[in-house]
């Protein structure tokens, strides 16, 4: 399913997303990956959000 996904986002409108794992802190200090498909021109807007 993995590749199919890949091979989407590689053809035609999909080019124009990335998808974007950010790492963030939990309140009793571990980490958690929270992971998104987003437009390429909000990625920087995803990572900076906290």
């Amino acid at each position: 399913m993995a590749k199919k996904v890949v091979a989407t986002l590689k053809s035609g409108k999909g080019k124009e997303f990335s998808k974007v794992i950010k790492m963030v802190k939990t309140d009793n200090g571990s980490y958690q990956f929270k992971e998104e498909v987003v437009h390429n021109d909000h990625v920087k807007d995803f990572l900076k959000n906290k």
